[in-house]
């Protein structure tokens, strides 16, 4: 079986409190975008337990590191199904905010429950795929939601960018997730974003923000500059998408960047 994980972007970010464990609340809008990785995954003929291979975008650290053999270890020790062969064709870069590490592990569940007709329901899929991750079960019916708690309290929101354009941009910096954190001073919204994404989109810019934005721009400005290009290139929205290093611009057609963002990975396509 061959399935497609793919990548979300955040639209707004708003970190409202910290939590007595030491995380934080937050409140976003996940959207599910077209960026996807390649996942084959089938009854192994040869191993006892499962192989993995990956392509693409380099998968650096121990196999058993990944989260979709973390999600196949979940799976198989409370399932019956043999063993596997696993591919990746990796295209989500890491570190970006997109989300595509969570995906796979996600599509993994769903990939393994459909293959071996395990019969799982989505809601104890969901279930599922919130032991690997926050965001992780957001994959699972793959459809906007508003999220809060730590990102892992999902309510659908009637929203569709169809018909908009999407340029995504991710420069060669890693930022850090947890010193984006601790650099911010959590803050309660006036106003929720369900409300706010109701507003024309050329009117987010003035009213959707990412909380990360000002502190990662602070010591990124690489990150800050291609924002505005966005804007010099005609976006009706842009914004980074979760603690970053992506950014992305929303166009009411497609945007010509061609000689622009130099050494960055670069995708465009329609919403």
């Amino acid at each position: 079986m061959i399935v497609y994980p793919n990548a979300k972007i955040n639209i707004g970010l708003n970190v409202v409190e910290k939590r007595p464990d030491g995380y934080h609340n937050i409140e976003t809008i996940f959207y599910p975008i077209g960026l996807q990785d390649v996942l084959s995954v089938e009854a192994s003929e040869t191993c006892s337990d499962y192989s993995f291979a990956a392509s693409g975008i380099p998968v650096g650290g121990d196999a058993e590191d990944n989260l979709i053999v973390k999600a196949y270890h979940l799976l198989r020790s409370g399932y019956q199904f043999p063993a596997v062969d696993i591919s990746l064709l990796k295209q989500i870069p890491f570190g970006a905010g997109l989300g595509g590490g969570s995906a796979d592990a996600a599509f993994m569940l769903k990939a393994l429950n459909q293959e071996f007709q395990l019969k799982i329901t989505p809601k104890k899929l969901e279930q599922l795929a919130a032991k690997l991750g926050a965001d992780c079960p957001f994959f699972i019916r793959n459809k906007p939601v508003y999220a809060t708690g730590t990102g892992n309290i999902f309510t659908p929101v009637n929203l569709s960018l169809k018909g908009y354009w999407l340029l995504l941009v991710k420069p060669d910096i890693h930022v850090s997730t947890a010193e984006a954190y601790s650099a911010l001073t959590p803050t309660p919204s006036e106003v929720p974003l369900t409300e706010l994404i109701q507003k024309p989109i050329v009117e987010w810019k003035e009213f959707i923000k990412n909380d990360f934005e000002k502190t990662v721009f602070e010591k990124q400005p690489e990150i800050e500059a291609i924002k505005k290009e966005m804007y010099r290139l005609g976006a009706l929205y842009a914004s980074m998408s979760g603690s970053g290093s992506s950014v992305y611009g929303i166009f009411g057609e497609m945007p010509l960047y061609e000689g622009r963002f130099e050494d960055c990975f670069v995708v465009c396509g329609e919403l």
